[in-house]
């Protein structure tokens, strides 16, 4: 997961590397073809002219033609093979990147005291490019922060880096007193539910999906999680109810839909930290209002880390973090942020306008 968040990053470079090597190679090849191809048509205008001459005659001509083939067949299909393997040197680069990436490991003993997320001077960098840069701040159990702040102040990358999909640069994050990057990253898990925006479904019925939530759970806890996060309204009037296949990331199932499936599945997991991540940003509002009553019941007494766009969605957080540039800019409560004013107040003010826009 670490490897694969990183390759987002590299994949523009990847392209144009790819791009530039495949261009040069067809340049190469194809000016190799051409001259291969006029030493043929030269040999047969010469052939032919030298019969006409009587200086040969046709079977000599034919025998060089024949010659010929047989030295410029190998050339032809060498060259064609040399622009297969410039090609796939970008792919093995790739491969090994893979290969020298450490694994993620720790400990196999998880056992925080509470459950208080605490970022102590974090730093982060993707291929040498800072996107944080001593980030501190406790998001407290029992409690919602929100992470807040313009595009690419680095919200989901601290997001990521509380459940170690990626290890931090500089600094540290601590869980309950213990520092993540002792623990091995399956344990570490276990005590994290997550729900973002973009939901993940399998090509299989409701009720499997829902129970990927925890291994093992009854069809009458699946069903339980299920009604508390509002699904039992639509499952029932699927054609098979909770046996009813929904189709490859859940196709047969609208946006709303799929997100309540989502929160039935952290609802059945139950964990102490819930990760959000704009999970109603692409809701309509009848959908929105019924994602939301599911979500309070899933954080009841949780630590929840929430990253969000729209400033209503955390009006009623109790700790605001607000990132720009990939460093802590402001934090408190929405109320003190709002009195002392800075980049939140302007965040708010600027969508309370737009949000009164018309059509003139």
């Amino acid at each position: 997961a670490r490897y694969l968040s990183g390759l987002y990053e590299k994949i523009d470079q990847h392209e144009k590397v790819t791009i530039q090597g495949e261009l040069g190679t067809g340049i190469f090849v194809n000016a190799a073809s051409v001259i291969m191809r006029l030493g043929v048509a030269t040999t047969i205008l010469v052939g032919v002219s030298l019969i006409l001459s009587g200086q040969i005659d046709f079977m000599l001509l034919f025998l060089f033609l024949l010659v010929i083939t047989r030295i410029y067949a190998p050339f032809d299909q060498s060259l064609a093979l040399i622009a297969e393997m410039f090609v796939s040197q970008v792919s093995a680069d790739r491969m090994n990147e893979i290969y020298d990436t450490p694994a993620a490991e720790g400990s196999e003993a998880f056992k925080p005291k509470g459950h208080d997320i605490v970022f102590d001077h974090v730093g982060f960098a993707y291929d040498k490019k800072d996107v944080l840069q001593d980030v501190s701040f406790t998001a407290r159990e029992g409690e919602i922060t929100a992470l807040v702040g313009p595009s690419g102040s680095g919200k989901s990358t601290c997001a990521r880096l509380a459940a170690r999909l990626w290890d931090v640069t500089r600094g540290s994050i601590q869980v309950g007193g213990v520092d993540i990057s002792t623990v091995d990253p399956e344990v570490l898990l276990s005590d994290y539910s997550m729900v973002f925006q973009d939901v993940v479904l399998f090509d299989d019925t409701v009720m499997e999906n829902i129970r990927l939530g925890r291994r093992g759970a009854s069809d009458a806890e699946v069903m339980a999680a299920a009604r508390a996060a509002n699904c039992e309204e639509f499952v029932s009037k699927l054609p098979q109810g909770y046996q009813t296949p929904i189709g490859e990331n859940g196709a047969k199932l609208s946006g709303g839909e799929r997100q309540r499936i989502s929160i039935a599945r952290a609802l059945l997991k139950d964990a102490p930290i819930v990760l959000l991540d704009e999970a109603t940003a692409s809701l309509d509002v009848e959908n929105e209002t019924k994602v939301q009553g599911a979500l309070s019941r899933l954080l009841a007494g949780k630590t929840v880390l929430v990253i969000a766009h729209r400033m209503r969605t955390v009006a009623g957080a109790d700790h605001i973090v607000v990132l720009k540039d990939g460093k802590v800019a402001q934090q408190g409560s929405p109320q003190a942020l709002m009195a002392e004013g800075g980049l939140f107040r302007h965040m708010v003010e600027l969508q309370s306008e737009s949000a009164q826009w018309q059509l003139g």
